[in-house]
């Protein structure tokens, strides 16, 4: 129905054609993603949150909250280094990175938030914080 040619489908076969060595792909399998693919739900007493990041150590994920916005942060770092009788044969090396923020309805409690990677999914328990928090200021 769509009748526009995609770049990639005119282009990249005339490139694979004409010079087939051109373009080189990461060695160390697909890079990261050019988003992190979220799920984010409403469940009783905060949010849910559920986010796509393969290949990433739980180590090199970064989480942060401030106030109503989450931000999450991958990186990737790779090196790979093989050596015979001293002298390198090959070196290689791969690094990328891949961030998103969100602004959820409402503010977010910190301290009560909970983290779990597991295969490649990140979950997230976001309580909301408690609308009374508000503390009376005393008149002098």
């Amino acid at each position: 129905m769509n009748s526009l040619i995609t770049r990639s489908g005119l282009f990249d076969d005339f490139f694979r054609d004409v010079a087939p060595g051109f373009f080189v792909k990461p060695l160390h399998g697909d890079p990261l993603p050019a988003q992190i693919k979220v799920d984010i739900k409403e469940v009783e007493g905060g949010y849910s949150v559920q986010a796509e990041l393969p290949g990433v150590a739980k180590d090199d994920i970064h989480i942060s909250i401030d106030g109503p916005v989450l931000s999450l942060r991958a990186e990737v770092k790779q090196h790979d280094q093989q050596t015979e009788g001293g002298r390198v044969l090959r070196s290689e090396r791969y690094y990328g990175a891949v961030s998103r923020s969100f602004q959820l309805p409402a503010d977010i409690d910190e301290s009560k938030a909970k983290a779990k990677y597991d295969n490649g999914v990140l979950h997230l328990i976001l309580p909301r914080k408690a609308a009374g928090s508000a503390q009376r200021l005393a008149i002098e």
